[in-house]
């Protein structure tokens, strides 16, 4: 029974939508995205994000197709291009179009040949559907404001057999500088879990990504 209350709690939540209105403010304006940008491509993110960690847990295969959702400059594209070769597909998508027109010159400058460009909404991310077998969400899951129909166009998107991957911030005053998780993050892990399974997917594993600052959920389709 009280998982039956959190659920409804959650989906009712989820549904009124703009549910990441904090997270998002500064995303609103361009010179704000062009702050949020500068952190985005600073070479010693590579030391934090850990990204060649993360791409090594989706354990990515050559020719698969892969999804990087909210891509915003582009900085995972060059790793999920390497791990799904030349007859694979990075497809990058966001909801800013000049989030997407740095991710291209990254994908550029980087020599990716692969990647394709999807601008998406808020509500959906334009996913093609049934042509994709990994999803990484990665620091942008809170920034979801319709959780319940992103997710639904995700589950759309998958082909037999494909994951979602979630890196996220813990909710705690240490996880972010100024205890900024505390107002700018919606859920903690485990209630991240509870909500994506709310949407018909199935935890398959989760685990520290940096202990005390983020996670990693993978995820498959009921």
């Amino acid at each position: 029974m009280k998982r039956s209350i959190l659920t409804l709690a959650l989906l009712g939540l989820a549904a009124s939508g703009q549910v990441a209105e904090n997270a998002n403010r500064q995303y609103q304006t361009k010179e704000g995205r062009e702050a949020i940008a500068k952190g985005l491509a600073d070479p010693e993110r590579d030391e934090k994000q850990k990204p060649r960690d993360i791409v090594y847990s989706m354990d990515l295969k050559p020719g698969m197709t892969v999804v990087d959702l909210g891509t915003g400059v582009g900085y995972m594209i060059p790793f999920l291009s390497r791990a799904v070769g030349a007859e694979g597909k990075v497809i990058a998508e966001d909801i800013a179009s000049d989030f997407l027109d740095k991710a291209k010159m990254r994908a550029k400058t980087s020599n990716v040949t692969n990647a394709t460009f999807v601008l998406g909404t808020p509500e959906n991310a334009n996913l093609p559907a049934d042509t994709v077998n990994a999803v990484l969400i990665l620091d942008v899951y809170h920034h979801f404001d319709y959780p319940d129909q992103m997710m639904a166009n995700i589950k759309e998107s998958l082909l037999p057999g494909g994951h979602v991957y979630i890196v996220d911030y813990f909710r705690s005053a240490t996880s972010m500088p100024n205890g900024r998780a505390l107002e700018h993050i919606r859920l903690d892990r485990d209630e991240v879990v509870k909500e994506v399974e709310s949407y018909g997917y199935r935890l398959l594993w989760k685990k520290d990504h940096v202990p005390g600052v983020q996670y990693m959920l993978a995820f498959e389709t009921k």
